[in-house]
């Protein structure tokens, strides 16, 4: 099932993607689907009339994880961590498909990061591995954006990975999917920069999820980046970069600068 959140101009509303004879449609639901399930309201849509928005936006925290490709790592000189490398980014970062990027004045190195993102269904804690998938509310597309320069010298990543809009999540989620071995792309104005597969994870999905909650409380909504392939590189103001997850479909945002 892909569940969109969606805006006619109005209130942002959540619906079911789908089909009507042929024509792509949301099936509009009643309330966050995270609190309130799924409950059909009657009215469909069709996908081409609404303005897709972020498909969620976390009320506590996007969890980052770093260099869980090997490829990845290697491409920037960095050793693979003995443990998940983990990072946060506020929910401010969040940003939706066909919302800019807007290129910050604190950087010279901007950087797309196409990966795939897990999103957290229910409140919980030290979650065992074997009872991650009870946790997970659906998967969707990101682009973990990263001021390259800025994570070198900083120290830290606040400001390198967590400035506003620095994390475009969509265009929808996906709630029944098997991602243990899903084609991750990414294009650079149509090229092809990122081609990687989530079976070359170096901690999958259910270890992560293991991890990082016996330590911290994750709570519905969340959002897991789960790490990005080889292949990452400058994006520019005028750029547009799309990344594509088998299985759940295509994000696509362009660079802009703020002058």
């Amino acid at each position: 099932m892909r569940i969109a959140r969606f805006t006619t101009d109005e209130d942002p509303r959540f619906g079911v993607v789908g089909e009507a004879d042929g024509v792509p449609v949301i099936a509009v639901i009643t309330g966050d689907p995270l609190y309130a399930g799924i409950q059909l309201t009657g009215e469909r849509i069709p996908l081409d009339d609404v303005r897709l928005l972020a498909p969620v936006l976390p009320r506590s925290k996007v969890v980052g994880i770093g260099r869980n490709y090997a490829a990845h790592a290697a491409e920037l000189g960095n050793e693979v961590p003995e443990e998940p490398l983990v990072f946060l980014k506020p929910n401010t970062s969040v940003t939706g498909p066909g919302d800019p990027v807007l290129y910050p004045d604190f950087t010279e190195l901007l950087s797309y990061e196409g990966e795939l993102a897990v999103v957290i269904g229910r409140i919980c804690k030290d979650v065992p591995a074997e009872d991650a998938a009870k946790v997970i509310h659906g998967y969707t597309v990101a682009n973990d954006v990263t001021a390259r320069d800025r994570q070198k010298t900083d120290g830290q990543w606040s400001r390198a990975k967590g400035a506003d809009g620095f994390c475009p999540l969509g265009p929808w989620i996906e709630t029944d999917l098997d991602v243990t071995d899903l084609r991750v792309t990414t294009t650079l104005n149509g090229e092809v920069v990122q081609d990687g597969r989530t079976s070359d994870m170096l901690n999958k999905i259910p270890e992560l999820i293991a991890y990082v909650s016996s330590f911290m409380t994750l709570l519905p909504g969340d959002v897991i980046l789960t790490g990005t392939p080889e292949g990452v590189g400058p994006m520019n103001p005028g750029d547009e970069v799309s990344i594509t997850v088998e299985g759940i479909g295509t994000l696509t945002n362009k660079v802009v600068s703020r002058d």
